[in-house]
């Protein structure tokens, strides 16, 4: 699948804070708010993070089938298609009760990440400033 640059920034940073929101007891009981604990946090903070998340979810986001995308709509794939793309991308490494729990965890993460991905903006529609 191609996806633009924005797009994988949206899905990688959205994937990130739902991993975070669900590490941070605060969070989870509603006590702060994601957006203010992401902005608190340093950017060496966020770049580890995210370089986590990055090598497990970007290599299946590329790797998913093309798929057409009308303008105004997010890509839609079958749990079928992304558990196939993490599959490939896992290979055999570990016992298979491992692979099993890293196949099904990657699988979560790069549902989360599709479920922030923006919608497809038409590029026909963009609008360019005139004093450009």
């Amino acid at each position: 699948m191609r996806f633009t640059e924005h797009e994988l920034t949206a899905a990688l940073t959205g994937t990130a804070k739902a991993v975070l929101a669900a590490q941070r007891k605060d969070v989870r009981k509603g006590k702060a708010d994601i957006d203010t604990v992401w902005d608190t946090m340093d950017r060496y903070q966020r770049f580890t993070l995210l370089d986590g998340l990055g090598t497990q979810v970007l290599p299946v986001l590329v790797a998913l089938p093309d798929v057409e995308v009308e303008a105004g709509t997010r890509p839609t794939f079958t749990d079928a298609q992304v558990t196939e793309a993490v599959e490939g991308l896992v290979g055999d490494a570990g016992g298979r009760v491992r692979r099993k729990v890293v196949v099904k965890t990657r699988t979560e993460l790069v549902k989360i990440a599709l479920s922030h991905v923006p919608p497809r903006q038409d590029p026909d529609a963009l609008i360019v400033p005139d004093h450009l």
